[in-house]
């Protein structure tokens, strides 16, 4: 059995639970991480030298970083609708998997994310926090163009692209912080809120990470 290693309200651990329900694999998850601990111990670094979760461990082997992990799931028992053989249409999903990592969570992951939500409000920068607040309303309102046409990030159809960036959007809309009108943006949300998977690992509490920098 497929096994996955971290806690359910890491949103990198998200991701790969949502994505595994999509295809309905069976899966042990083992708690780790946060306020499980266990990632300093010799074992798990056996799993992963960067002692991070997500670790999934899949035919004696194990894989670390959760896009990585995603594309591996997908490959693997996804083809062809997730994992298409052409490889343009493929790139589809990578562009965006990449521009959530390299665009998207610098800004809302750790610009607003960590430096307001889980830092102590007596340590937050207020100023910096405003500047990432006016960026992601930028990056959401370009991404607002790109579904203009579409019902899907992608396309007409779900797509591995989703995954990252999907499961970002509960946290960007649960925030108090200000947004742009993004219609378009809204509709692919309330779009992914009718899948099980979404609502059953991607719309859960974080409360217990405010204000938390460390466990």
């Amino acid at each position: 059995m497929i096994k996955l290693w971290g806690r359910r309200n890491s949103l990198n651990v998200q991701k790969v639970l949502w994505l595994l329900d999509e295809l309905g694999l069976a899966y042990e998850r083992i708690d780790a991480g946060g306020p499980f601990g266990g990632l300093a111990s010799p074992e798990f670094a056996t799993l992963n030298p960067n002692r991070l979760v997500p670790v999934l461990e899949d035919e004696g082997e194990a894989v670390w970083e959760s896009h990585a992990i995603l594309r591996y799931l997908a490959a693997r028992y996804g083809a062809p609708a997730l994992w298409p053989d052409d490889p343009m249409h493929r790139s589809h999903s990578d562009r965006w998997m990449d521009w959530c990592l390299t665009t998207w969570q610098p800004v809302f992951l750790a610009g607003i994310f960590w430096a307001y939500y889980r830092t102590p409000e007596a340590d937050r920068d207020l100023v910096e926090i405003g500047k990432n607040v006016a960026r992601s309303g930028q990056l959401m309102t370009l991404l607002d163009a790109a579904l203009e046409a579409r019902g899907h990030l992608c396309g007409d159809a779900f797509s591995l692209g989703e995954i990252p960036l999907g499961a970002s959007l509960y946290r960007y809309f649960e925030l108090d912080i200000h947004r742009p009108a993004t219609p378009h943006v809204d509709a692919w949300y309330a779009r992914l809120q009718e899948r099980p998977a979404y609502r059953a690992h991607v719309m859960t509490a974080f409360d217990d990470l405010k204000g938390r920098l460390s466990f």
